[in-house]
């Protein structure tokens, strides 16, 4: 199927990691060009723009210049943006219950992921009131919606994204265009970079069994859907929705 993606502009926040290079990709074979968002991963940007012809562009998205100029940044290198993919975020990784989490960590977690997207997002609308059409990509996790023991902060975050920002901001967008869109990815245990000192063969088994599919995603998996939500060739009559990409999963296991 043909997404009708030839030519259009599109930013990946975070792409240079698992999902988002995967996502580059996937943008990059439909015909789309690409402005590859990191902040600290220069090598690997650079490598995947090599790669797909895409565009490194990097920006610390917790602070707000860096990230109203991020914006900008992709349009003057792409010669237009019609599609952003908010997905840059942090995880802090070991478990740590609530009552013995430290502010600090709590903090970390918050501005990596929640206020990053936040002015990510609004940088992007503001380019979408000048040009009056966009489609917006929220990347959240399945953490958001079971909650995840010992990542509450970053369950917690995640469920902020993809309810009360995503689903506020599809209100909020067609006031700056008729047609906009804004949707959520939430992926479960994905085999990333990020994960794979975590992803060992016991926690995939546990992860797994609320899974009727009984494996964990790949970027790939993830990204698939992402673009699809992205078109509005395939995807123009869904606004405020979000895809699990997580194997069918019900839920998590307690003991």
């Amino acid at each position: 199927m043909d997404l009708g993606l030839q030519g259009h502009g599109v930013l990946v926040t975070g792409g240079a990691g698992g999902i988002g290079a995967a996502t580059v990709r996937a943008f990059t074979a439909e015909g789309a060009r690409v402005a590859i968002h990191y902040r600290s991963s220069e090598a690997a940007a650079a490598a995947l723009a090599t790669e797909t012809g895409g565009v490194p562009l990097r920006a610390d998205l917790t602070v707000e210049e860096e990230a109203d100029a991020l914006i900008p940044a992709a349009v003057a290198a792409l010669g237009r943006l019609d599609v952003c993919v908010a997905n840059a975020g942090v995880w802090a990784g070991d478990d740590v219950p609530v009552v013995d989490m430290p502010l600090a960590r709590y903090r970390e977690v918050v501005e990596g992921n929640l206020t990053a997207t936040f002015l990510t997002c609004r940088a992007y609308l503001r380019h979408v009131r000048e040009t009056g059409h966009g489609s917006l990509v929220i990347v959240g996790s399945t953490s958001g919606i079971f909650g995840e023991a010992g990542n509450a902060e970053y369950a917690g975050v995640k469920s902020a994204l993809m309810f009360g920002l995503a689903r506020s901001l599809k209100n909020e967008i067609v006031h700056l265009a008729p047609r906009g869109r804004v949707n959520v990815v939430a992926p479960g245990w994905t085999s990333t970079p990020m994960v794979e000192g975590f992803l060992d063969e016991a926690l995939i088994a546990k992860a797994t069994r609320t899974y009727p599919l009984r494996k964990v995603a790949t970027p790939e998996d993830c990204a698939a859907s992402i673009v699809f939500l992205a078109s509005e060739r395939a995807a123009g009559h869904l606004s405020g929705q979000i895809v699990t990409v997580a194997g069918g999963m019900e839920g998590r296991l307690l003991w």
